[in-house]
C-alpha cells in the first residue's frame, strides 16, 4: 500500500491515476484469507503461462533453477529453546510484548531452538559473512528462451532445501524427451546430480570446486550447451528471469473491473 502512494508503475497496474486516492490497508488485510484460499496468485500464473504457450515462448528442452531466502514474519526474540518453559512477563512488569532478552553467549540452532510465533519457520543466512535470520525458501524453476517463470515452490529452510525443491520441480515437467537444468554452486552435490541423470536431466550445475571435488565433470562441461545454461542462470541472479507477459490480462483485468471487484469480494476465478 506505501508503494501505491508513490510508485507509479505500482499505480499503472492497478489502473490507479495519477491524483487517485489509494485503498485502505485494511481493505487487503482483511480479505488476505479469502485470496489465498481462492489461488487467486495462481489463476493470474496460470493464465500468464497459457498466454507464453500459445506464443510459443516457452522451452521446452532447456531450464534453470534457483532458490532464495524469503524472510519469516517473526523476531529474533521469538526463538527461543525449545524446552525453555518460561512464561511471558507478567502484566504491569513493563515489558509487555516486548521483553528484554540478552543472548550474549548462547547458541542458537535449528535443533535446539524454535520461534514461539512461527514454528515453522528456521534460523537461516543467505551466505558466508552476513547474518542468519528466521527465514523460509523460496524456489523458481525458468526457461531458458525468454527466462520466464514457469514454476514456484516455497519450503522450509533446511540445509538441502533448494535441491529437494529442484527435484520436486523438474519431476512435474512435461514430456519424456531429455531436458538440461541449470543451476548455481550451491546444487554441486553427488546425490543431486546423480538423481537428475536418474530421471534423464542433464545436469547443467556449476562446478564447486573449491577445496573439493566438484560431481560436474568433462563429459558434461566440454559441450558448448553447458557454457549457454550457465549464460542463461545468471538472468534468475540478476532478477531478469521474473519478466511475465502481463499487458493482455493487465488489460482484461481493467476492462472487466477485477480489481476495484477483489476489493468488493465478488471478483470471479479464472
Amino acid at each position: 500500500m506505501e508503494q501505491l502512494d508513490y510508485n507509479l508503475l505500482f499505480r499503472w497496474f492497478v489502473g490507479l491515476n495519477m491524483d487517485d486516492a489509494i485503498w485502505d490497508a485494511t481493505v487487503f488485510t482483511k480479505n488476505r484469507q479469502r485470496l489465498l484460499e481462492g489461488d487467486i496468485a495462481d489463476a493470474f500464473f496460470a493464465a500468464v503461462l497459457k498466454q507464453a504457450r500459445q506464443r510459443d515462448l516457452l522451452s521446452d528442452e532447456h531450464f534453470t533453477v534457483d532458490g532464495t531466502l524469503l524472510e519469516a514474519w517473526a523476531g529474533q526474540k521469538s526463538f527461543r529453546r525449545m524446552d525453555d518453559n518460561q512464561l511471558p512477563p507478567a502484566a504491569g512488569t513493563g515489558e509487555g510484548s516486548n521483553p528484554t532478552v540478552n543472548f550474549h553467549g548462547e547458541k542458537h540452532s535449528n535443533e535446539t531452538h524454535c520461534s514461539t510465533t512461527d514454528p515453522d519457520a528456521m534460523l537461516a543466512r543467505k551466505s558466508r559473512g552476513t547474518g542468519a535470520m528466521l527465514a523460509y525458501r523460496g524456489h523458481l524453476l525458468t526457461e531458458n528462451r525468454n527466462g520466464l517463470v514457469i514454476s514456484t515452490l516455497t519450503t522450509r529452510a533446511y540445509g538441502s532445501a533448494e535441491r529437494d525443491a529442484a527435484l520436486l520441480m523438474a519431476e512435474s515437467l512435461p514430456g519424456t524427451h531429455r531436458v538440461t537444468l541449470g543451476a548455481d554452486k550451491g546444487y554441486d552435490a553427488r546425490e543431486f546430480v546423480d538423481e537428475l541423470r536418474h530421471m534423464e536431466i542433464t545436469p547443467h550445475v556449476a562446478q564447486n570446486d573449491t577445496n573439493r571435488c566438484s560431481a560436474i565433470d568433462e563429459r558434461t562441461t566440454r559441450h558448448t550447451g553447458y557454457q549457454l545454461s550457465q549464460k542463461a542462470r545468471k538472468r534468475v541472479e540478476e532478477d531478469q528471469a521474473c519478466r511475465v507477459l502481463l499487458p493482455e490480462i493487465y488489460e482484461r483485468a481493467i476492462e472487466n473491473d477485477y480489481f476495484s471487484k477483489i476489493i468488493s469480494c465478488d471478483a470471479p476465478y479464472f
